[in-house]
């Protein structure tokens, strides 16, 4: 695994933090690709409930490296486009991943680093310290990957103006605008806890709640009624519901009926 991505496990949750201070943990395409062997690793490890995402040093990611960027100039269009599918990549996979994610924002996300951070179940930001925007129309570039997640956040009117006014936020006025969830002086203690009290939900839950909640926001109303009617039915014969049904009742004192 690259150098420029840590990655472990504490108990039954896995952690993964960009390791590339010097670079504000820059998206370059070892960082990227050292990011989705992590993510694949923990997210295919029956051990690990959910993945907590940080950063190293002063920032939580800068975004795109724009030194890798500047020496793609003179790449042409199919050339440009292959290199953008890694980019790509990183924010699908860590969006579809079916474990619950956490990102424990350090400090700045910027740009792809705000992009990477909304492709997170939670986010998590410390106090006087994260800061978000998306700078990229400050340079004459587009935030096009990105912007899917951030429309999974905000109304279209309000991830347009953030997009094209390329302001700053601090993390109290991203918790305002629905753009992040909590604010915290120790992003981590905070989110270890909540991860913690996940946990002691339904894996195959919170597996199922994932896949249906990004399936049926594209959907229109009756698709999506057909689609969950088939989940609601699947779900009354899993094992989890049965174990998790049978215990509730018993310690409510209710006795099943013969």
């Amino acid at each position: 695994m690259s150098s420029l991505i840590m990655s472990g496990i504490k108990g039954k949750i896995g952690i993964i933090k960009l390791n590339n201070p010097a670079k504000r943990n820059a998206l370059s395409p070892e960082l990227i690709k050292g990011f989705l062997s992590a993510l694949n690793e923990l997210e295919n490890n029956d051990e690990v409930f959910g993945i907590i995402i940080t950063g190293e040093g002063k920032a939580f990611c800068a975004g795109a490296d724009l030194s890798y960027l500047k020496d793609l100039q003179s790449n042409s269009l199919i050339e440009n486009e292959k290199d953008s599918s890694l980019m790509a990549e990183l924010f699908v996979s860590l969006y579809e991943c079916d474990k619950p994610t956490i990102a424990a924002l350090n400090g700045a996300a910027i740009a792809g680093g705000c992009g990477l951070a909304l492709a997170c179940d939670y986010i998590i930001a410390k106090k006087d310290a994260a800061a978000f925007g998306f700078t990229e129309v400050k340079i004459g570039f587009v935030p096009a990957i990105i912007s899917f997640l951030v429309l999974k956040r905000l109304s279209e009117a309000k991830a347009r103006q953030l997009l094209i006014g390329g302001n700053i936020l601090s993390a109290e006025e991203a918790q305002t605008i629905g753009l992040i969830d909590f604010v915290d002086e120790d992003v981590l203690n905070f989110s270890f806890n909540l991860m913690n009290n996940l946990s002691s939900n339904s894996k195959t839950s919170i597996r199922e709640i994932k896949k249906m909640t990004r399936a049926i926001s594209g959907m229109t109303s009756k698709n999506a009624v057909e689609y969950a009617k088939n989940i609601n039915a699947l779900s009354r014969t899993s094992q989890d519901f049965t174990n998790g049904l049978n215990t509730f009742l018993t310690n409510h004192g209710v006795k099943n009926e013969e």
